[in-house]
């Protein structure tokens, strides 16, 4: 199918392959291919080229989207690089990649899909989409914590003071927390700054996805209303 040109990135990430940012990674590797010759950076296409990204073709022959909720088990990576991944642990037969990430030690909902341009949308922090979770902690829960992790919490090793979020008990020990960005271990870090350490930590929610009672380590496909309410919900941005 042709199209109009577009940069190569742009490309491989409309086709749900990676990020833009990725892209120029592996092109400046020497890790993508057009019609046989090692990529250019800020090379065009238009769709009809024989392209292959670290070995593998890519191309619009398949061009029905999908976009799936996953119930990430502890001790699955999100980075495809990595042994133990989510994407070989999934073994669909589409090439997918998640949404995002969780950490090792999390569980919990994750979104994986073949959709770069939706993938791009959730992922744009500017957006203030929420991402819900349950996190249980080492000791009692004290109003104090609470309205500290609501407020924000400065990072210093990340250089940075987390958005003002929704936080609230659930028992002695458990709390819901709603976030609008997605700093790297950014629950594990707010609770290490007030000295509780996390114990477990699951995503329950992301935007109008609902974790539901999905199995852990079980997938389902998002549709109809659901998947039409999240392209909605992102337009109004």
């Amino acid at each position: 199918m042709m199209m109009e040109k577009m940069r190569l990135n742009k490309y491989l990430s409309s086709q749900g392959v990676c990020s833009r940012r990725e892209a120029d990674r592996y092109i400046e590797a020497g890790k993508v291919y057009v019609n046989g010759h090692a990529a250019d950076m800020g090379e065009k296409v238009d769709g009809t080229e024989e392209i292959m990204f670290d070995g593998q073709p890519v191309g619009r022959e398949n061009t029905k989207k999908v976009l799936l909720a996953m119930n990430k088990p502890k001790g699955i990576v999100c980075s495809s690089k990595e042994k133990d991944n989510i994407v070989d642990y999934l073994n669909y037969p589409e090439r997918v990649y998640p949404v995002g990430r969780l950490d090792k030690d999390s569980t919990g909902l994750i979104l994986l899909t073949n959709d770069g341009e939706l993938m791009n949308e959730v992922l744009k922090a500017r957006n203030y989409h929420e991402k819900e979770y349950e996190v249980r902690v080492s000791r009692r829960i004290t109003a104090d914590f609470i309205r500290g992790m609501s407020q924000g919490v400065f990072l210093e090793e990340l250089g940075v003071k987390t958005r003002p979020c929704k936080v609230k008990k659930v028992d002695a020990y458990t709390f819901r927390i709603i976030l609008t960005q997605g700093l790297n271990r950014q629950i594990r870090r707010m609770c290490a700054y007030f000295d509780f350490r996390v114990v477990t930590l699951k995503r329950i929610r992301i935007m109008n996805i609902l974790l539901g009672d999905l199995p852990e380590g079980q997938w389902r496909e998002v549709t109809g209303r659901e998947l039409k309410e999240l392209k909605g919900g992102m337009s109004h941005e």
